[in-house]
């Protein structure tokens, strides 16, 4: 917070320096002013002089003011004061311009390095003693009555102009700084998209590529198994079988390139789809497989292209890994959810392992599936079989 408010303050100092130039016409009309009316009364060389001299460098601090920072500002206002004393007794038959055209601007300077009501009540301060102290320096008491109302006049104007100045710029910096969160939100919503876009396309490639190479490897597999044992008949079935696989692997892994579906959403059937993925499995594996499905409600696209898809990779990752003899599908559900079981007599595994083991990401892309739709998945394990269960909030018509 610190650091923020030291930056909005330096961005405030630097927009000071676009007022160099107005302020510079103002004091070349006040050093001409103060000349002309000295020269008027009394024609006074040498202090002539020594005041263009301090006025040229109380100009040149005034050029300069964009770079005086916070903590300088007490240095600068102090040396800027002393400078207007010396020049406002120099020329004591023009001070008159030089207090009331220095002075006020002096004060409304304060304001671009802090709005606090205690340092510009200071300064104003400062700066009517100044004015005082010169006036009664050059005996020209009976002038100050006359001119100390336009003093205050020249001070109030100078100050509302300088508030509502330095608050435009204040509103300017707040919406630059606004603009530049809100490129800083776009930059970090740019890269979330990009990174989830990336692991779509991972759970993509792996549930067609991976998962339809996975298959072909144990089809022929098995047709390599027939053909050791002379049984030519069924390892062509399962080549076939293998020849059809393949296909419907290279036709999947298009529709993903394409980020397209093979069936559009009216098309899809869920049910139909979760009995197809069984008889693959049944064919290529030859486990014994027991489908029960209680569900004929609609379901949105992106549900049943998840679920689907979590189901044939569980359906994998059996045949991979579990040495079953049985899988078993459950499909049923209440008017809130939608309820998915798939049960194996198996090896089991390890589930602290999970997403923990290179090369080994299909569990994990399970898991990125059943968030991606809202759902709660539990995968238990044991020596005697796994069972994964999803569970997804189920919305009428969605």
């Amino acid at each position: 917070m610190l650091l923020r408010e030291k930056k909005d303050g330096l961005e405030v100092i630097n927009e000071m320096f676009s007022t160099r130039v107005p302020v510079l016409i103002w004091l070349t009309l006040v050093y001409a002013g103060s000349i002309v009316l000295q020269f008027l009364e009394d024609p006074l060389i040498l202090p002539g002089v020594i005041f263009t001299g301090l006025f040229t460098v109380h100009a040149l601090l005034h050029w300069a003011s964009y770079r005086v920072t916070p903590r300088q500002f007490w240095i600068y206002f102090s040396v800027q004061g002393a400078l207007i004393y010396l020049c406002a007794i120099l020329l004591p038959g023009g001070y008159q311009a030089v207090l009331i055209g220095l002075l006020p601007v002096l004060i409304a300077q304060s304001l671009g390095f802090s709005f606090r009501f205690r340092r510009v009540f200071f300064v104003s301060i400062i700066s009517i003693i100044i004015f005082f102290d010169s006036a009664l320096t050059v005996d020209d008491t009976g002038e100050l009555l006359i001119f100390l109302p336009i003093f205050v006049l020249m001070l109030i104007i100078v100050i509302a102009y300088a508030i509502t100045f330095f608050r435009q710029v204040q509103e300017r910096l707040r919406v630059q700084s606004f603009l530049s969160d809100l490129q800083e939100a776009h930059r970090k919503v740019e890269e979330l998209t990009l990174s989830n876009e990336r692991q779509r396309m991972a759970r993509d490639l792996h549930d067609t590529l991976a998962q339809g190479v996975a298959g072909l490897i144990m089809q022929l597999e098995a047709a390599d198994a027939h053909i050791t044992k002379g049984n030519t008949e069924r390892s062509q079935e399962i080549i076939r079988l293998s020849m059809q696989q393949a296909r419907r692997t290279l036709a999947e892994a298009r529709t993903a390139i394409d980020n397209l579906r093979l069936k559009s959403a009216p098309e899809l059937d869920f049910k139909e789809s979760i009995e197809d993925e069984a008889q693959h499995f049944r064919e290529a594996t030859g486990i014994q497989m027991i489908t029960d499905i209680d569900w004929n409600k609609r379901l949105s696209r992106v549900v049943m292209e998840h679920s689907i898809h979590i189901i044939k990779e569980s359906l994998t990752n059996i045949a991979r890994h579990a040495r079953a003899s049985m899988v078993k599908i459950n499909v049923y559900g209440d008017e809130d959810r939608l309820q998915i079981k798939l049960s194996d007599n198996g090896k089991g595994f390890d589930t602290e392992a999970i997403g923990k083991e290179p090369g080994h990401y299909g569990l994990l892309g399970i898991q990125e599936r059943a968030r991606l739709i809202g759902g709660e998945m539990e995968i238990s394990s044991s020596p005697q079989g796994t069972t994964v269960t999803l569970s997804i909030p189920y919305i009428e018509g969605a």
